[in-house]
């Protein structure tokens, strides 16, 4: 995904010379091609985030087109009143990347996770949310940014977990994309890495439809309320806090749309406690496989509906 995104970069900065990449002096590895391809279009800001956006908002009022690429920890994190005034209260096209969303940075502790991104974001005016699942998406998420003519944040996580697409889906509007057909009671709609343990999890119960929201502002308020429709009940999946993100998207628009059951699967009121390795985290978290298969199952069983989904017995 992280190749996907640096190879969509390059061909818009060679297009457009507008196109500038700001950076707080990280990402060398991932941003050499760009550097070799349009080396006057690179900036390193130094380690004065704050200072890159207010860089950022001067350059896109030049008519300048800037990407300003962050950890997510800090970007926009750490960046949040920048953004907020220098950028979304003037409505420029500024375009943020936060990378290693969620609990990518696992072995680097707190600082350098960021569960809460989506969350801080969402209440701003102006800006748009995106949150690609893979490779596809995320070049189909670059189209949609750089087509948009006020702020934008794209957010990377877990980069190498495999591809959900064939090529890329139409992203477009805060539509929802289907991943997986389904006619069962129950739908899963997920956002970024969390597609792939979605669509896993879908497996343990039969004829479950799965959804990945790569936009999250927009979000297509009609789409959620046809899936809700469709199926009495939904659960969502994303690498954030259950608090603000796609869950509570979803729930704030059934509340106010279509009534339904909604189980947030997502990162609990808790920062992580031990550093480790992404699939450790992941685990501590319950984020992992076994533990979303059986919070789902747990709820349904809560519902009295285990029996009318076709609950599989995993120890078969």
């Amino acid at each position: 995904m992280r190749n996907a995104f640096s190879d969509a970069l390059v061909s818009a900065a060679r297009k457009d010379s507008r196109v500038l990449l700001l950076t707080g002096d990280h990402g060398y590895a991932l941003f050499d091609p760009f550097r070799a391809a349009c080396p006057d279009q690179y900036i390193n800001a130094g380690v004065a985030e704050q200072n890159m956006v207010g860089v950022a908002a001067g350059l896109a009022k030049g008519g300048f087109r800037p990407f300003v690429y962050g950890l997510s920890a800090f970007v926009p994190i750490r960046v949040l009143e920048q953004i907020k005034m220098d950028v979304c209260y003037h409505e420029l096209p500024v375009i943020f990347i936060g990378d290693g969303a969620g609990v990518v940075y696992s072995s680097l502790g707190s600082s350098h996770q960021s569960t809460e991104d989506i969350a801080a974001l969402r209440s701003l005016p102006s800006i748009s949310i995106f949150s690609p699942a893979d490779a596809a998406e995320m070049t189909a998420c670059m189209e949609a940014a750089l087509a948009s003519t006020g702020p934008v944040y794209l957010r990377m996580g877990k980069a190498d977990l495999g591809k959900i697409h064939d090529s890329p889906p139409v992203v477009k509007s805060g539509g929802l994309i289907n991943v997986q057909q389904g006619r069962s009671k129950m739908a899963f709609i997920a956002t970024g890495s969390m597609v792939f343990a979605a669509r896993a999890a879908s497996q343990e119960w039969s004829d479950v439809a799965v959804w990945s929201a790569p936009s999250l502002k927009p979000i297509s308020s009609e789409s959620i309320e046809q899936i809700a429709k469709q199926h009495e009940i939904i659960v969502t999946f994303e690498e954030h806090s259950v608090s603000g993100g796609l869950g509570s998207i979803v729930t704030e628009v059934c509340s106010e749309r279509f009534p339904r059951h909604v189980l947030r699967i997502g990162i609990q009121d808790r920062f992580s406690q031990f550093c480790g390795s992404y699939e450790y985290l992941m685990r501590e978290h319950k984020l992992d496989l076994e533990s979303v298969v059986e919070k789902i199952r747990n709820y349904l069983v809560q519902l009295g509906m285990e029996e009318t989904h076709g609950l599989k017995n995993r120890a078969k």
